[in-house]
């Protein structure tokens, strides 16, 4: 079952090139059961990798390009009058689909980032009084760009809270840069790329994940790095519980790409920085050798102070 995992990540792998640690992680966020959000500079691979991972997994796919005068009714959709039937008619939005691409959602007012806040939570959108279930598997891959772009609206809290991991894919090193340049366009490789798994197989593989064997001592250490982070001082808010339960999937969700049936601390440690780093804030600026430390940098700082 995990082996198509596997196969999946290889297919990805000659589309976003150079990126095998992110792939990795991103299908570890998907296999988890959660959402993954992506920060990075325009242009580096966000999108094409969203859709290749669709297309590998066999998933619908819908994409939505947050502006800043986007409604949550163009995401969530909206009713119209029919005439002839004397009654109002839902439009369903693009939300219902299996994996739906929200590119660039700093862009867009946080009135419209919280018509996301439901879905990416219970599953089911409410519209005009009336709640509607969603598909199963149901991913939400979102892009944004980095805070300091004009025209961006910073995630609440609350809305990143329900991204199980946040990842960076960064600028490519030369060789796979080159590759990109030298190669077939990477839109008409993605419409040749064939189905490598099954949508009822990814369910199945979720399933199987509560057979991965976490031990008591495992859950003391992730219960420490939860605590730690409320109590160091180098956060305005510690690791919520929620956080705490996304660190400990995420982990299993990684052994199992490992081939073991059970959780080692290292799997913890593998997949922290991705679970953890966008949901805590530096309480004041702290700097080392003269570099302001962001969060990355103050949960590897977390992660050495707790001992396994």
């Amino acid at each position: 079952m995990f082996t198509k995992i596997h196969a999946v990540a290889k297919q990805i792998n000659q589309i976003v090139v150079g990126k095998e640690q992110q792939i990795r992680q991103a299908l570890v966020c998907l296999l988890a059961g959660g959402h993954l959000l992506i920060e990075d500079v325009p242009g580096v691979g966000k999108t094409t990798l969203a859709h290749a991972l669709a297309i590998s997994l066999g998933m619908r796919f819908n994409r939505l390009q947050f502006t800043s005068d986007l409604l949550p009714a163009d995401i969530v959709g909206i009713s119209v009058f029919d005439r002839e039937k004397n009654q109002f008619e839902f439009h369903p939005g693009p939300i219902f689909t299996q994996v739906l691409l929200a590119d660039e959602i700093n862009r867009a007012t946080p009135k419209t980032q919280s018509a996301l806040l439901e879905a990416m939570e219970e599953r089911q959108v409410t519209a005009e009084g009336q709640t509607r279930d969603l598909s199963e598997p149901f991913f939400v891959i979102a892009t944004q760009n980095p805070a300091h772009q004009v025209g961006t609206f910073a995630l609440p809290e609350s809305q990143l809270d329900r991204f199980l991991m946040c990842l960076s894919l960064g600028y490519p090193d030369a060789a796979a840069e080159r590759a990109l340049m030298m190669g077939e366009d990477r839109r008409t490789l993605i419409k040749s790329l064939p189905r490598v798994m099954e949508p009822s197989e990814l369910l199945s593989a979720r399933q199987a994940l509560k057979q991965i064997h976490t031990a008591p001592a495992l859950i003391d250490y992730v219960q420490r790095l939860a605590q730690t982070s409320r109590q160091n001082g180098m956060f305005a808010e510690g690791l919520s519980p929620r956080a705490a339960i996304a660190l400990v999937q995420a982990a299993r969700a990684w052994a199992a790409l490992e081939g073991r049936n059970h959780v080692i601390p290292e799997d913890v440690q593998n997949v922290l920085i991705p679970v953890a780093a966008h949901r805590l804030r530096p309480l004041k600026s702290r700097h080392e050798n003269g570099v302001v430390l962001g969060s990355r940098d103050l949960v590897l700082q977390l992660l050495k102070s707790v001992s396994v």
